[in-house]
């Protein structure tokens, strides 16, 4: 049975940032994923995470002050010694809370930027935080992501991600495929869940059109959850997405994979 993690950056927002540990934790979520956590101290997380038996299953690194918004330095031809320092900030504050993954974002690159000298940088930065990762057993995840969301942004396509990830040639780096960017640029989720999940290291969902409930919309996520079970997948499945009212009262769709409402 899938293993559903709640990001309560998007998840029980009607809760102050601290108390949606509960909140998730009484819903029966046993993990959490945190796309910014640092404007809070590692040791009140931790104390969150440890109180309510949960892990965090996720965070990404420092969003970076770039064109785009907030979508990371990691492809930025001249940035790679603001991404080191990011990255750094990264792994120690996973460390501290005892999180195993990190998404490292790519950024959106000037228009007129070399896409191959783009590439490169960002398989470099991710070399160099992988090695220091190593240690610690953190798995860097690199996510495509949409180009009506996130205009320009260099990371798009599921076999761009698996090819990079494979140049960068460490273990410790795997793809974060999240199904909701993947079907607005791509579709044939299913496919691509079979041809890829052996370098997936973290899946994450949310309806097509709306990123509300998946309930909602086109994308038939009892099936993909069953088959990425099929495959073997035993990772986090993060439920990121926007609920459409108080999030108690759309969790009926997480009632068969143990949450309750």
């Amino acid at each position: 049975m899938p293993r559903l993690a709640a990001n309560i950056t998007y998840l029980f927002t009607e809760h102050p940032f601290l108390d949606r540990f509960a909140a998730a934790a009484g819903h029966g979520f046993r993990a959490v994923e945190i796309l910014v956590p640092y404007e809070h101290s590692s040791e009140d997380v931790t104390k969150r995470l440890a109180a309510h038996d949960l892990e965090c299953a996720l965070i990404n690194m420092p969003y970076g002050e770039t064109a785009g918004g907030h979508t990371g330095l990691g492809a930025i031809p001249g940035r790679e010694a603001a991404f080191a320092d990011d990255a750094r900030r990264a792994l120690d504050y996973a460390q501290a809370i005892g999180c195993g993954r990190i998404h490292a974002l790519a950024g959106v690159p000037d228009e007129h930027a070399d896409r191959a000298q783009c590439r490169a940088v960002f398989v470099e930065n991710l070399r160099a935080m992988a090695v220091q990762a190593a240690d610690s057993g953190v798995t860097i995840l690199i996510e495509p992501l949409n180009t009506f969301d996130f205009p320009g942004y260099f990371l798009t396509h599921q076999d761009q991600a698996h090819a990079i990830a494979a140049d960068v040639g460490q273990a410790n780096v795997k793809v974060q495929m999240d199904f909701y960017h993947c079907q607005i640029m791509e579709g044939n989720l299913a496919d691509k869940a079979r041809r890829y999940m052996d370098g997936v290291g973290h899946i994450q969902i949310a309806s097509v059109p709306g990123r509300v409930e998946p309930d909602a919309g086109e994308i038939n996520y009892p099936y993909l959850l069953d088959l990425i079970d099929e495959l073997g997948f035993d990772g986090w499945v993060g439920a990121e997405y926007i609920p459409q009212g108080v999030t108690a009262a759309g969790l009926g769709w997480a009632a068969p994979y143990g949450i309750t409402v």
